[in-house]
């Protein structure tokens, strides 16, 4: 369940200009108490991305596991008393990571403010795809 509870009218964090119901919440599972276990997956390598970006944003630590590649993950994750608040994500480029791919690359800039004042995470992320679940697999260093 996510630290910080949102409501499904309130404005989605990732920034898509969707409502968290309509948007996010629907793949962490606001429909049935935040079980990620009963939530759909995400169709995409992007969808999947601004729902871990928003789970960070919300503290829900279950879908962030979820959507971890399990080779990769961490074994326990601890968003409590995190000091960043996130309050931007623009989607810079998407390669493959679509409904038929089981490979996709997420460019983005993610916007926080934190102790020492706001800070913009640039990064691409990798993600593959199994038995129909996208999965966050690692970093890939950003070109110029």
């Amino acid at each position: 369940m996510p630290g910080h509870i949102l409501d499904g009218d309130t404005r989605c964090p990732c920034c898509s200009g969707q409502s968290y119901g309509e948007c996010c919440g629907i793949y962490h599972g606001i429909s049935c108490s935040w079980d990620v276990t009963c939530a759909p997956p995400a169709p995409t390598a992007e969808a999947t991305m601004r729902a871990r970006y928003t789970a960070f944003a919300v503290g829900h630590g279950d879908y962030l596991l979820a959507t971890w590649a399990p080779e990769d993950s961490p074994a326990r994750l601890s968003l409590n008393g995190e000091s960043m608040k996130l309050y931007r994500l623009d989607i810079l480029e998407t390669t493959q990571g679509g409904p038929m791919d089981d490979v996709g690359t997420v460019s983005f800039a993610a916007y926080h403010r934190g102790p020492n004042g706001p800070f913009i995470q640039r990064e691409r992320s990798l993600f593959r795809r199994r038995a129909g679940l996208w999965f966050y697999t690692k970093k890939i260093p950003l070109t110029c």
